[in-house]
């Protein structure tokens, strides 16, 4: 690709971080932000349709396919035209952007910076989505995430936070550390999860999360703009119509993602190759956004093994050039610093660095997220509403 500057230190607009602040401030619960920060306008409720893996190019790539989305509805007022939406943050992932999204907070300041992190002190993995330690080992979601949510600040306001969602994801550890404060309204069918939606924005004033994962799976699996993918949008665009005609006067409904994606176009095998294993401790993150976890003292050989081996398709960096960088926004908790890779590995082509000893389903995948391009980090922001 011509321009390489990584996506993040360069964007002008706004985050998901940025969200949750307005949305509460639109419910009348503290301040949007900062002057210039993403302005919701007031509502009696709001409802977030929250769509895993719909980036902003691949709904405007395919805008056919979803005529309610990309025509009846709108970006937010006072959103600048030809806007893409909100960026991400990195990385593009979902357990970083849910935590933006519950947290209010950029991943430095909730420490969700990656799939899979290193536990200070331990020579373990985390793996932040599935929630797991070897060994049969817990993390406390407190712990890892202790920052207040959004939800708690709406409950204590006296503003209803619910969380619609399969019933699986209730009580887990992710739920624990991204969802604390809402009501969980099991729904598995798309039926279920209008009525569930309706119900809890029954009762003003509300703040109604629906979350959607179909859309990311297929992405994985086949690839996006692919047909399952394209069959899973024309439900997204259906659900997003239904829950806009169920919203109650003067109430919003606003539909987002938490990344986007990339169809891989070259595979490389970490684990096959000596000169990317040598010196390595741990092997983290994810094939789009890789933390390096380097052996005592073989930090700067990983570098340069890395750097040499990735020269012209990613982003090689060290920890501390990615935090001064603003990677994970304007700062990183310095007791978790040691969470992020000594080295990370960013590709900005179509690379994904696979592990399959380690990882066979992901390394398998079609569709990918995690880096710094504009198709991973760019996601809708569209408004419908009664007001």
């Amino acid at each position: 690709m011509a321009d390489t500057a990584p996506l993040i230190p360069a964007y002008g607009g706004s985050s998901l971080a940025d969200l949750p602040r307005a949305l509460l401030a639109a419910l009348g619960v503290g301040e949007a932000g900062e002057p210039g920060s993403l302005r919701i306008e007031p509502a009696r409720s709001v409802c977030v349709l929250l769509v895993d893996g719909l980036g902003a190019e691949a709904l405007r790539a395919h805008a056919g396919a979803a005529p309610f989305l990309t025509r009846g509805m709108r970006p937010p007022a006072g959103t600048a035209p030809g806007a893409p939406g909100l960026t991400a943050g990195f990385p593009a992932t979902t357990v970083t952007s849910l935590c933006s999204l519950g947290t209010g907070l950029p991943p430095g300041e909730h420490g969700m910076m990656g799939l899979i992190l290193a536990v200070p002190g331990t020579g373990l993995l985390f793996n932040c989505l599935r929630w797991t330690l070897p060994d049969g080992l817990v993390m406390d979601p407190r712990r890892w995430q202790p920052a207040p949510t959004v939800f708690e600040r709406a409950r204590a306001a006296g503003v209803t936070a619910a969380y619609v969602a399969p019933g699986e994801y209730a009580g887990t550890g992710l739920s624990e550390a991204v969802y604390r404060g809402v009501r969980h309204l099991a729904a598995g069918t798309v039926d279920e999860r209008v009525e569930r939606a309706r119900e809890a924005l029954r009762e003003p004033p509300a703040y109604v999360t629906v979350y959607y994962g179909d859309l990311d799976s297929a992405g994985h699996d086949t690839g996006w703009g692919g047909e399952e993918w394209l069959r899973q949008l024309t439900i997204v665009d259906r659900l997003a119509e239904r829950l806009a005609g169920a919203l109650p006067d003067g109430c919003a409904l606003y539909v987002t993602a938490d990344h986007g994606m990339v169809n891989a176009t070259d595979k490389l095998d970490v684990e096959a190759d000596p000169a990317l294993r040598d010196g390595v401790a741990l092997l983290g993150g994810e094939a789009r956004a890789r933390h390096v976890y380097a052996e005592e003292g073989a930090a700067g050989d990983v570098l340069a093994a890395w750097r040499d081996t990735l020269a012209g398709r990613a982003w090689v960096v060290t920890r501390e050039e990615a935090v001064e960088a603003g990677w994970f926004g304007p700062a990183v908790r310095a007791e978790w610093l040691p969470r992020l890779g000594d080295v990370l590995a960013v590709p900005y082509d179509g690379l994904a660095l696979v592990a399959p000893g380690a990882h066979p389903r992901e390394a398998a995948f079609t569709g990918y997220h995690g880096s710094m391009t504009a198709a991973e980090q760019y996601v809708p922001l569209l408004e419908a509403s009664t007001r």
